[in-house]
């Protein structure tokens, strides 16, 4: 099967819409099939202060794409004395995918920013950076399935900052639960205009 290699290491990644303010989360294992070779592994990212990336896929991908994303945003900053809008970044990320189609990076990311007007912007690709745009949430790795189900249970329009906190956590952790290979807990960012939440949730099995 071709899909296999994007479940090799497991992963559960979502994004999440509220009113002036956006979540971000993913869980917290590492593994190799079925073996759990870490309980800490990092899958979000920070661009900077309003713009975060949250890799699903093969654990090696998800590093060198973010180790070549930081470099190339460093860049942009040096040139254009600025931090990149949401929507380019979001095109940045698809067009160093896209570069690689032939032997892709293994990735599937979740884009999640605040752009202007403290306006959210979220999105999700797949690994030749085909883009989905979504006003609601986006999901992407092996949970995704329940993933989709738990969050279009769940989300509702305008949530302020602690109510989408809670509502992603809960979608997570209930998603995990029913995907052998990602869970251990999640990790969750919530981002408004003013401030930057960062909490670790533990797992149900913890």
């Amino acid at each position: 099967m071709a899909m296999q290699i994007f479940e090799y290491n497991g992963s559960a990644v979502v994004a999440m819409v509220g009113k002036n303010c956006f979540a971000i989360a993913s869980d917290r294992r590492l593994g190799v099939q079925l073996q759990t070779i870490a309980t800490d592994f990092q899958r979000i990212s920070k661009i900077h202060d309003r713009v975060f990336i949250g890799l699903s896929g093969l654990a090696t991908d998800v590093q060198t794409l973010y180790q070549r994303l930081v470099f190339r945003h460093k860049l942009y900053q040096l040139r254009e004395e600025r931090d990149m809008k949401p929507e380019t970044f979001a095109s940045l990320v698809s067009a160093i995918l896209y570069e690689k189609r032939f032997g892709p990076y293994l990735c599937q990311p979740v884009i999640a920013g605040l752009g202007e007007d403290d306006k959210p912007f979220i999105c999700t690709m797949d690994s030749i950076g085909a883009k989905e745009l979504a006003k609601d949430f986006v999901v992407s790795g092996t949970a995704s399935e329940s993933l989709y189900g738990a969050c279009e249970a769940m989300y509702k329009p305008d949530m302020e900052a602690e109510e989408l906190f809670e509502t992603i956590s809960q979608a997570l952790l209930s998603s995990v639960d029913r995907d052998c290979l990602s869970g251990w807990g999640g990790h969750v960012y919530v981002v408004t205009p003013t401030e930057i939440k960062e909490r670790i949730l533990k797992g149900r099995m913890d």
